[in-house]
């Protein structure tokens, strides 16, 4: 993953690339295609009725096991590492390379011994976010047949039963995701980078001279395994699925996944903007345990998550087993940290003088806010609201184990038909995922780029 993120994001902010801004958003994209679709990719790929054999007659191995969970991760989850990347090359102080470079420093030797030492709290960030990714993934790892903690806790519920053992290893899966953030807390523990005064400026470009060819080839090469791969092998198995697929099957599949998604993200939002509003106005200990609370929730794997779902149903409401309520409820404790994010940035940058103001006038506190700041928060809280329904959209794990009997959402349809072999089955619901995600992430980054214009 670093070899694919790091290069990216030093030739979108530091190298005299041209379309940098066109790079900048190809390499957020591929959030856009859920990791069990790009397990998809590279199985309908492969084999002997796969696209590259049926096509080119090259018949590739299937992958499986480490190498294949591995490939198809990377080229997912590159773009968490590589957001982190670009925001702290951006924000890096230029003055601190500008000297090295006048003491005659070489560009590699400025990179070696300047830049990289400052970009290691976001290096580390980015890792323990795809390390927590990583730990609770099913899709992936369960389609390339690689048998991990979360593999096993699956299997062991809905294949053996064994709610008490899949209950234990849940708890170690916890556990471990407790010390990576334990290990990064410790590793980030005094690194601290110094960036500039307020001012938007960048490094003279470094020309990339004789280089050039190899880094349009590099940028190719991740464009074509982790967008162009994906798309090419879902339009060549939707060619198959004309005459096996019914259309109307696809679009109550998208209806199923959309009255769960909905719901979801606008009561995250409505969740996240009253914590949000009290840990930025009103910061106190409780503010902040409640503020940790939530992101505990989004730091614990979905599958652990979704099995204490099912043994707080079972014990304390059954009534709401294999409901769409504990399955709306899931996804929103499980997301709520992602709907806190743009609605916190941009908090702290309306300030609470606009308030003040309005209390001046004779408005009461909860009449502030609604006239003078929840205006402001509008597009913020639409966008918290893309991101948690992209997020339930292409979410598995809780899916496939909350989902009442007979609510099959895309997801769900992807997986289970591609771990059954039935690649032109599977292909027009990974499409629809894949088309509708990539829709939506451009309207964040639509909003994102408004919002620094």
């Amino acid at each position: 993953v670093t070899a694919i993120a790091l290069p990216l994001a030093w030739l979108v902010t530091r190298s005299d690339l041209r379309f940098k801004g066109l790079h900048s958003v190809l390499g957020v994209l591929p959030l856009a295609v859920p990791g069990y679709v790009m397990a998809y990719a590279l199985i309908g790929l492969s084999g002997y009725y796969g696209f590259a054999n049926q096509l080119f007659g090259i018949r590739l191995p299937r992958p499986e096991g480490l190498p294949g969970s591995a490939l198809a991760l990377s080229l997912y989850t590159f773009p968490y590492l590589f957001l982190n990347l670009r925001a702290a090359l951006l924000g890096l102080d230029p003055a601190l390379e500008e000297s090295a470079r006048c003491l005659g420093r070489s560009p590699w030797n400025t990179f070696r011994t300047v830049t990289l030492p400052h970009l290691a709290p976001a290096l580390l960030a980015g890792w323990l976010v795809i390390g927590l990714y990583v730990l609770g993934d099913f899709g992936v790892i369960a389609l390339m047949r690689y048998e991990v903690f979360s593999y096993a806790i699956y299997t062991q519920y809905a294949a053996a039963f064994d709610r008490v053992y899949a209950a234990w290893l849940s708890l170690m899966l916890m556990a471990v995701t407790l010390s990576f953030i334990l290990i990064e807390a410790r590793l980030r523990k005094g690194r601290y980078v110094r960036t500039g005064k307020g001012t938007a400026r960048l490094p003279a470009a470094i020309p990339l001279g004789r280089l050039r060819p190899l880094a349009w080839a590099f940028l190719g090469l991740v464009y074509a395994a982790s967008l162009g791969l994906p798309l090419v092998v879902l339009a060549y198995w939707m060619k198959q699925s004309i005459a096996v697929v019914d259309p109307w099957e696809v679009l109550r599949a998208f209806e199923r996944t959309a009255l769960t998604a909905v719901p979801a993200a606008m009561l995250a939002v409505a969740l996240a903007l009253p914590v949000v509003y009290l840990t930025v106005r009103f910061p106190s200990p409780l503010a902040s345990a409640l503020d940790r609370l939530v992101y505990v929730g989004y730091a614990v794997p979905p599958l652990a998550f979704a099995l204490s779902m099912v043994f707080f149903a079972l014990r304390a409401a059954p009534f709401l087993y294999q409901t769409l309520a504990l399955l709306i409820f899931a996804y929103t404790m499980t997301f709520l940290a992602l709907a806190m994010g743009p609605m916190r940035s941009r908090l702290y940058q309306i300030g609470p003088r606009l308030e003040e103001v309005s209390r001046s006038l004779g408005y009461g506190p909860g009449r502030a806010f609604l006239h003078a700041t929840l205006p402001l928060l509008r597009r913020p809280m639409l966008a918290a609201g893309l991101l948690v329904f992209i997020s339930v959209v292409k979410e598995l794990p809780i899916t496939f184990l909350l989902s009442p009997t007979g609510h099959t959402t895309l997801s769900m349809a992807v997986f289970s038909r591609t771990s059954e072999g039935m690649m032109a089955e599977a292909a027009p619901y990974a499409l629809m995922i894949v088309v509708f995600s990539s829709f939506f992430v451009g309207l964040i980054l639509r909003y994102e780029g408004r919002g620094k214009g």
